[in-house]
């Protein structure tokens, strides 16, 4: 029994060895890591090199909801309250209403191209109908761009909140199909209702319980990454025990505690990432193991058509028609409607329909796995190229290399961060520190140069390549990491070519702006700030990087705190 077991360890340990090292192959193709996975287990499968007999639909099953629980709960951590206000009815309108008419539009085609029971039609439609929060999470916070955060916060908090409403059209069309269901518009709504009520309230509720608990327990450190870890699978199994989304109320955990500002919640944020990893590389690595590849290609052409029936139609109709009420640009709405990506999700819910025995269960896995590999192929590896296409990225933000919590109190918050000096950051400036007091915050507590320490002299002289050590406030993060930031100088994402060669004031006014230039506006518009016109213009939550224009003058949102403008770009566009 024993050389089983070691055999059994030694396979999976070398598999996921395996696909870490040749993950840097994913990077210099441009490939999603996640397909790396799927691909090393289809080919240690039966059908592969590796000859490993493996049709466990429960241990996958089990394996899938709990790897789906830890990356839910480590992307709700990384969520910023910001992004939520700004894309939280978008985001819940596309996963609930976008989800129905997804599964409904590919239901009906997949009825008439198989030529099947519209039962079977719809249950695939329902299967594929929602978004996979491993792969957007994985390709968005890793493909090297950076976002508007309408886009970016839609598409994650939607797919973080679809899958209640798939999982219950899975179920009742199981239901349906097995002669089990008493469907009513009355339990119908109630079933709703319940999955998102209770999904919601409880992960909100349980998110500011364990924010009391970092907050007042004193543990080891180590011990702060299971407590999270292990209330967050509490809450989502409890959640689904009663009826509720527990993937809703886990990713709910995350980002409440996340935005707490607790200590323990940011010291653990490493640890937090590398189960993540762990999560996602073994969830595929068993789905892979579990897909007979010769069974899928069978049904290779049909699967192709239904996976560009979703990419081309149905998930482009479903964006346009959820966002009809919110005012998004044409190119958002293009972007959002390519990056509906496929994953583990699919896979996952097409295991439920195999573990009911239905008749053309195995038909519908094979056909929803051949889905996601198109999705993760096509779809995943043009997550930048299209970004940059359609015009939804930013300049990227400016971040320490690593951050270290150190006091986090209510009215002090201080940490200890490493910083690059880049190549033309001000602080290289001879005139950068001057009138700077020595025990001034932010202050610079280590310099290492060529691998070795250097004195700290006041005031300090930085070459480019220097690691530094600041201690500073949680507040003042951002514009110490500008400080040390060279940004671009050349192409559409250079700062001063993005933003605009001048800075203005929030606080200033329109009428003063205009005639200085000597520009029509609206009289409505003469009395407000520049920080209100935006929303008045776009009639919807301004995010940074968006753009109106007076006349000549093209105005960008450059900076905000929370909900606040703080700053904006101005740059004067040639006729």
């Amino acid at each position: 029994m024993s050389v089983d077991i070691n055999a059994l360890l030694l396979i999976g340990a070398l598999l996921l060895l395996i696909g870490i090292l040749a993950s840097s192959l994913t990077v210099r193709f441009g490939l999603p890591f996640l397909l790396l996975f799927l691909g090393i287990g289809m080919l240690a499968g039966e059908d592969g090199i590796g000859r490993i007999p493996f049709d466990n639909f429960n241990l996958a099953f089990l394996v899938g909801n709990l790897a789906l629980a830890v990356i839910l709960l480590d992307g709700g951590m990384r969520t910023k309250a910001s992004t939520f206000r700004a894309a939280l009815w978008p985001s819940v309108t596309l996963a609930s209403l976008g989800v129905l008419l997804t599964a409904a539009s590919v239901g009906l085609f997949a009825t008439w191209l198989l030529d099947i029971d519209l039962r079977y039609g719809l249950l695939l439609g329902a299967i594929v109908g929602s978004t996979d929060a491993a792969a957007v999470f994985n390709l968005l916070r890793n493909s090297g761009i950076q976002l508007n955060e309408r886009v970016g916060g839609t598409l994650e908090i939607e797919s973080g909140a679809n899958d209640p409403m798939a999982i219950f059209l899975v179920v009742i069309i199981i239901d349906l199909l097995s002669g089990e269901a008493e469907l009513t518009p009355g339990v119908v709504l109630y079933t709703i209702l319940l999955q998102f009520l209770l999904g919601g309230a409880i992960g909100w509720a349980g998110g500011r319980l364990l924010t009391l608990l970092l907050r007042h327990l004193k543990l080891a450190d180590g011990l702060y990454a299971l407590l999270i870890l292990s209330f967050g699978v509490v809450v989502f199994a409890g959640v689904n025990r009663i009826g509720g989304s527990g993937f809703l109320a886990v990713y709910l955990v995350g980002l409440t505690i996340g935005n707490a500002r607790v200590k323990p919640v940011e010291a653990v944020s490493q640890i937090m990432d590398g189960l993540a990893w762990l999560a996602q590389a073994g969830m595929f690595l068993i789905l892979g193991l579990l897909v007979t590849p010769t069974d899928a290609l069978e049904h290779g052409l049909v699967a192709l058509t239904v996976a560009v029936f979703l990419i081309l139609f149905a998930r482009p109709l479903a964006v346009v028609l959820c966002l009809l009420p919110f005012r998004f640009q044409w190119r958002e709405r293009a972007y959002i409607g390519w990056v509906g990506l496929r994953g583990a999700v699919p896979i996952v819910l097409a295991i439920y329909p195999v573990m009911a025995g239905l008749s053309n269960s195995q038909l519908i896995f094979d056909i929803t796995f051949a889905v996601v590999l198109v999705s993760l192929l096509i779809q995943g590896s043009t997550v930048p190229v299209m970004a940059r296409w359609l015009k939804v990225v930013i300049p990227p933000t400016p971040a320490p290399l690593k951050r270290y919590p150190l006091v986090r109190e209510p009215e002090m918050n201080l940490e200890l961060d490493e910083f690059e000096v880049r190549p033309g950051a001000p602080v290289l400036s001879s005139l950068f520190f001057t009138g700077q007091q020595e025990a001034a915050n932010p202050q610079c507590v280590a310099l290492i140069r060529g691998g070795r320490p250097v004195e700290v002299d006041f005031p300090p002289r930085f070459q480019e390549g220097d690691r530094v050590w600041m201690l500073l406030r949680s507040e003042d993060i951002d514009d110490v990491a500008g400080q040390f930031s060279g940004q671009a100088r050349h192409g559409l994402l250079a700062a001063h070519n993005f933003y605009g060669e001048f800075v203005l004031k929030p606080d200033a006014r329109v009428s003063d702006l205009v005639s200085s230039y000597g520009i029509r506006v609206d009289d409505s518009e003469m009395a407000l700030s520049l920080a209100g016109l935006p929303s008045r213009r776009l009639g919807k939550h301004p995010v940074v990087g968006d753009r109106i224009r007076l006349g000549p003058l093209r105005l960008t949102i450059r900076q905000m705190e929370g909900d606040a403008i703080t700053a904006i770009g101005l740059k004067l566009v040639v006729q």
